[in-house]
């Protein structure tokens, strides 16, 4: 694929962009049906359960990162046997993680309830939560290797059916029961938790079929003496490690934003989360081709060449960069009227209207950072990515600290832009050992 070109590269990309967009889809959904059918404890249940699950499933984000680069260099090295034995140590550590995240709920409701605080009645309620959809743990990370692996072969529209087949059945399900029989933040647990399993279900399927498809050796489906391999499983263990404390280390940051947001004011507080929305939004599709990347850059490295890698970062690189440069416009000239959708608080308007520049600039700012962190899970250099996101996280708080006392909120934020530069500014030091690890023997 050395004459890779945009159009191959856009064609693989909007179906991501499409299936991220459709996960806050379902929380609109749940809000929407606790809200109208529901009660205020009830929705409060809702928003507090939601971020708690939000908070540890991305911390396992690794599932999927680490198994998207571990499959693409096997597709490129041509070994599909390796390709299945990827998936399949990723789905025995997702397990494992479900099945300790049920054995622990309890301490972890009480840690996570005791550090987010709420009413008597919502904390009720959000236990019952929980307590229910705690059970799809074992189901939610083994999609993510699931996901990981699709994304890895570069079947990114089977990405997308999948994620509407998990959006979809889940607000079918959510209105059924929250709305219909009126078990509120309970039915909301319950349709969450049996659209979890019915989508491992779907995507296991339609992953086994793909596999099986693709399968041109003479080895027996899964080779449990390959899967079992003690050296790639510890390269697994410590790829997935290390993608771990890269993930902590953004959780970290954003948190700390978004705290030192509120030590401003409530105002500030309001406006910045609003501003953050529209970040999030960006990240929609800037992922589409960073996901691209990881997919391209591992198989380039798996068959040891170096130009078609060279192809594949420049080729979504420019895209990402023109979409960054669209998004980061339109967030400048029609920021207003997103910030008006989202809020009626007139202070919360003024504060955001005022910082919606640096919002608009991080975005700008940020699409290195994005395609960089592609290249490096497709490179599976998963070091340099953990000491990246360490480095960048230190010098936000530096910058944080120098910055944010003597100009306020502003500064707050310009530090937060000189984190996402830092983040993309040390990946690329590292960058030349990714494209010489391409070179053929």
């Amino acid at each position: 694929m050395s004459d890779l070109g945009h159009k191959n590269v856009w064609q693989r990309a909007w179906p991501i962009m499409l299936a991220n967009s459709t996960v806050p889809l379902l929380g609109l959904a749940d809000t929407a049906v606790v809200g109208n059918l529901g009660n205020l404890s009830q929705l409060g249940a809702i928003a507090l359960g939601a971020l708690l699950f939000s908070f540890i499933y991305w911390s396992f984000g690794f599932l999927r990162m680490g198994t998207t680069g571990f499959t693409a260099q096997a597709v490129g090295s041509g070994d599909e046997a390796e390709v299945r034995a990827t998936l399949s140590r990723a789905i025995l550590i997702a397990v494992t993680l479900g099945l300790a995240l049920i054995a622990l709920q309890w301490p972890i409701q009480h840690a996570a309830f005791g550090l987010l605080g709420g009413s008597e009645a919502v904390e009720a309620q959000a236990a019952v939560y929980f307590r229910i959809r705690i059970w799809s743990a074992p189901a939610v990370l083994s999609l993510y290797a699931l996901m990981g692996t699709l994304i890895g072969l570069g079947r990114s529209r089977e990405l997308l059916r999948t994620q509407i087949v998990l959006n979809g059945t889940n607000i079918v399900f959510d209105v059924l029961f929250a709305g219909y029989f009126g078990w509120g933040a309970k039915g909301i647990a319950v349709g969450t938790l049996l659209a979890e399993w019915l989508t491992l279900v779907y995507a296991s399927l339609l992953v086994f079929a793909i596999l099986k498809q693709r399968q041109s050796d003479s080895d027996a489906f899964w080779d449990w003496h390959l899967i079992k391999d003690r050296a790639k499983l510890l390269r697994t263990l410590g790829a997935n490690s290390d993608i771990l404390i890269r993930t902590l280390c953004l959780l970290f940051s954003f948190a700390w934003f978004t705290n030192q947001s509120a030590r401003f004011g409530d105002a500030v507080l309001g406006a910045n989360h609003v501003l953050l929305q529209l970040i999030t939004f960006s990240a929609f599709f800037l992922d589409g081709f960073a996901f691209v990347a990881e997919a391209l850059v591992g198989e380039a490295l798996g068959a040891k060449q170096q130009q078609r890698l060279l192809n594949a970062v420049r080729r979504t690189t420019e895209l990402a960069a023109v979409t960054a440069v669209a998004l980061a416009l339109g967030i400048f000239l029609f920021g207003n009227v997103a910030i008006n959708m989202l809020t009626d608080i007139t202070a919360v308007r003024a504060v955001a209207a005022q910082a919606l520049p640096w919002s608009a600039l991080y975005v700008l700012l940020s699409f290195p950072a994005f395609q960089l962190d592609g290249i490096f899970i497709g490179a599976t250099r998963t070091h340099q990515m953990r000491n990246a996101s360490l480095l960048s996280s230190a010098v936000f708080l530096l910058a944080w600290w120098f910055l944010a006392a003597p100009f306020g909120n502003a500064g707050l934020w310009w530090a937060f832009i000189i984190y996402v530069v830092i983040r993309a500014f040390t990946l690329l030091l590292y960058y030349p050992g990714v494209v010489r690890a391409a070179r053929p023997h």
